[in-house]
């Protein structure tokens, strides 16, 4: 019998530890309650099409599946931990925002005021969850790498909001699609794709780019200077991977590409 991968998808976890199962069940039906509720606020507040709360809810579940399937042993073993049940919080609050940049047509400054409301929230979870995990000592590279990948996903989304709301042109979108080039980089090139030390600079910049984002959704916000403040974040993002791309070259040690 082969050995099981870390990823392996477990086929009754649940069902032989009970106390685990609870924190699973608990925590994914927070998750599911602030996503479909996320997503009728805005279809009954923001009068977005009802088809929204729909693609949400698919949303969500696809990300649980995800994480299930990703999730190390020790997790399914123990539980999620508080910390990533909080990043799982704001990956179920994101959904709701992500459909409506990503769903055709417009919608109006009320449906704006949500959205930045909503971001707002998962912008200050990421510092809870972060302290959570340091108070428990539960922290892990799975729950780095997963509140990393939702940092991610939601500075693209607001990266698309703000152009499809005409705030700034499509370069924007450059401000959420650097991480995800940096990580296709490193399918090519494996020097790419070593850890990095922790750096506070890496840190700021992340949530300088959400900041600078958010206040460029603002509806009192005139597109020029909109333009110029997500010029800004991107120029300081810009330096920031350039530093991490060359403190990884200068540490190669003749990493071949792949």
């Amino acid at each position: 019998m082969n050995a099981p991968n870390e990823h392996d998808f477990p086929a009754t976890p649940l069902r032989r530890l009970p106390a685990q199962a609870s924190a699973w069940r608990l925590q994914l039906a927070i998750g599911l309650g602030a996503c479909g509720g996320t997503a009728l606020l805005l279809v009954h507040a923001a009068d977005v099409p009802g088809t929204v709360a729909a693609y949400s809810l698919f949303a969500y579940a696809l990300l649980v599946g995800g994480l299930l399937y990703r999730s190390p042993p020790v997790f399914l073993r123990q539980g999620p931990g508080a910390a990533n049940g909080i990043t799982l919080l704001r990956a179920a609050l994101a959904a709701p925002v992500s459909i409506v940049a990503l769903h055709p047509g417009s919608w109006d400054t009320l449906t704006t005021v949500w959205l930045i409301g909503i971001s707002a929230l998962v912008v200050t979870l990421d510092a809870v969850d972060g302290a959570v995990a340091r108070r428990t000592r539960r922290t892990g590279a799975f729950g780095a790498r997963f509140d990393m990948e939702v940092d991610a996903w939601l500075i693209l989304i607001l990266s698309l909001l703000v152009w499809r709301t005409g705030q700034a042109g499509a370069w924007v979108l450059l401000i959420g699609l650097l991480r995800y080039a940096f990580v296709v980089g490193g399918w090519y090139w494996a020097w790419l794709s070593a850890r990095l030390p922790p750096s506070r600079r890496r840190q700021t910049v992340c949530v300088l780019q959400s900041l600078a984002l958010l206040a460029a959704l603002a509806p009192v916000m005139p597109a020029q200077a909109a333009s110029i403040v997500v010029l800004a974040a991107l120029l300081s993002l810009s330096y920031s991977f350039a530093v991490d791309v060359l403190w990884l070259y200068r540490h190669a040690n003749g990493a071949p590409t792949r």
